[in-house]
């Protein structure tokens, strides 16, 4: 009877245990709620220095107020390395680090940098339009490739960043890691020919030629948007050794009062008033530049490249393309386009 009282004890003990397993009140623990823009970089290491430029780039705490409140961002996160970079390159100083560069004298320049990263919608990895022109909200813009399958920036300067790390989600949008911290474009067409392409200077001398009361310097200075196909110096030297039949002529062969008309014609056929970055090119299509009433074609054989064939049915490659500027987008081509006569 003992032995029979003390196995029905145990298993009503058992019994009782197992029920009070089953009857546990507590949930499980919810999962962490995402963090603002601005908490998720001060809880990565690594984005110090963001958070330490953003801080000081703010005025009355605006930029941090944007980041921290409710919203839709995305935001390209340099890392601490990607300011370290930027301090070297601003400063000449091969030691040089971010807070090197956070003084009163760079305050602008720093705070039109961090808004020239940050989109005032959101954008996952899967939502990347490659190729077109992102507008951040600093204005300006840049453009995102896919390069071998990785995601690579060029930014107004045409300087790489790769995206290291995507979709690190936040409550008022979404960061992506990038290595390089983006500059906004600081030159126009005409300043980008005039200063950084010394592939340019013919062109350059062309448009100082044909320009009436410099006008044409004038509208490819302005705000635009617009599209330059820009042909190299052998290009223009080509077209003079086609216009005199000289084997030997240059660029400044054909730059004589009598061919201002048709300089300046030539040079009008070669912009387009509209950003059209490679991506946005219609194939096949006429296309209507500068000069009134007439078009050219663009078109991408099976052989490959991408080819513009002229308004006289002359073939010009497009070797480069997509040279950001301040105002617009200049393609590279090795052949000066001609209108139909």
């Amino acid at each position: 009877m003992y032995q029979q009282l003390s196995k029905y004890l145990l298993g009503a003990a058992a019994l009782g245990l197992l029920a009070a397993c089953g009857s546990d009140d507590h949930e499980p623990a919810p999962p962490p709620q995402p963090k603002s823009i601005v908490a998720t970089a001060q809880a990565t290491a690594d984005l110090s220095s963001l958070v330490a430029a953003v801080q000081f780039a703010s005025e009355n705490n605006d930029l941090v107020a944007l980041l921290d409140n409710p919203g839709t961002l995305t935001v390209f996160a340099p890392t601490n390395a990607a300011f370290d970079k930027l301090a070297v390159a601003l400063t000449g100083n091969a030691n040089a680090k971010a807070a090197d560069i956070l003084v009163a004298a760079n305050k602008p320049l720093v705070r039109s940098v961090l808004q020239y990263h940050v989109l005032t919608t959101k954008v996952t990895a899967a939502q990347i339009p490659f190729g077109k022109a992102i507008v951040p909200a600093g204005g300006g813009f840049f453009k995102i490739d896919n390069v071998s399958g990785k995601p690579v920036i060029t930014d107004g300067r045409n300087g790489k960043s790769n995206i290291t790390a995507t979709d690190i989600n936040a409550s008022n949008g979404v960061v992506h890691v990038i290595d390089t911290v983006l500059l906004p474009a600081n030159k126009t067409i005409v300043q980008t020919a005039s200063d950084a392409r010394p592939e340019f200077t013919s062109l350059v001398q062309a448009l100082q030629f044909a320009s009436n009361d410099n006008d044409l310097v004038t509208t490819l200075s302005g705000t635009g948007p617009f599209t330059a196909f820009a042909p190299t110096n052998a290009a223009f030297d080509a077209l003079a050794r086609e216009l005199t039949g000289n084997a030997n002529a240059v660029v400044a062969d054909i730059l004589v009062p009598a061919n201002k008309q048709v300089v300046r014609d030539a040079l009008l056929y070669h912009v387009v008033a509209a950003r059209v970055l490679k991506a946005d090119i219609a194939l096949n299509t006429p296309i209507q530049p500068l000069l009134a009433g007439k078009t050219f074609a663009i078109s991408a054989p099976a052989a490959g490249g991408v080819i513009i064939t002229d308004g006289r049915g002359r073939i010009a490659n497009i070797t480069t393309t997509d040279l950001l500027n301040s105002n617009g987008v200049i393609h590279v081509i090795d052949k000066v386009i001609l209108p139909s006569p």
